[in-house]
């Protein structure tokens, strides 16, 4: 009974051949991987040379993963082929440059991030929210802050909830609803909230319409309301 014939080994062998002929480099088919390109985790392309990593494989451990994987380099700009498909990409690149993605603004009131999302504060953070509230930096830490302590001691906290479920509101969102949401404190949110983007994010509410002036409402008011009076959002 004849032996199947490998022709993936067949052809790589004949590759090598040819090759140590052009070249007089020795080469064998045991230092060629002969494994196919099926599952591709990334691909980097810079002015001379393609990298393609791929078969990424996880080994689960008790106490940590073994990840391993595949990376191909090729210098393109010697190939005539590579360097026009690659100069396809490019192009197509360059047409769509100018795209908008559907969610490049927050339409008005949505706040869904304001949900299931804690922002993290720091030190300056609180003294911002005491500042707009006119009260202590201890008692807007302990009426607004849940405390967690970064590595790095930068972060000290994230902003409380109006329950204990992830899902729950911040507790200085005010409105009846989506669209009719506003920051109670928005002069002296978090810079966590100020640097929020919604552009590539899930949670925008699109049934809101976004051709509309929106007017929010009274300001977020301290149950443990100082002396002087709770600065108003302009």
């Amino acid at each position: 009974m004849n032996d199947t014939l490998d022709l993936i080994s067949h052809t790589a062998l004949r590759e090598l051949r040819s090759f140590t002929r052009r070249t007089g480099q020795p080469a064998k088919l045991d230092g060629l991987d002969l494994v196919p390109m099926e599952n591709v985790q990334e691909i980097e392309i810079d002015e001379e040379h393609i990298t393609i990593v791929y078969n990424q494989k996880t080994t689960h451990r008790y106490n940590a993963n073994e990840i391993t994987q595949k990376e191909w380099t090729y210098k393109y700009n010697d190939d005539p082929e590579f360097v026009k498909a690659i100069a396809a990409v490019i192009d197509l690149a360059r047409e769509h440059q100018r795209d908008m993605p559907d969610n490049v603004a927050c339409p008005p009131g949505c706040a869904e991030c304001c949900s299931g999302y804690e922002p993290f504060v720091n030190r300056a953070d609180v003294q911002r929210i005491a500042d707009y509230f006119e009260m202590s930096y201890d008692q807007a830490f302990a009426d607004y802050v849940v405390p967690r302590i970064s590595a790095d001691g930068f972060v000290v906290g994230y902003l409380k909830k109006v329950g204990n479920d992830i899902s729950d509101q911040c507790i200085f969102l005010k409105g009846s609803g989506s669209g009719k949401f506003y920051c109670g404190i928005y002069e002296g949110r978090p810079a966590d909230c100020r640097a929020f983007t919604p552009i590539g994010c899930d949670d925008v509410d699109t049934d809101i319409k976004r051709d509309r002036k929106f007017a929010p409402g009274s300001p977020f008011g301290p149950k443990n309301r100082p002396k002087t009076a709770v600065k108003r959002m302009r």
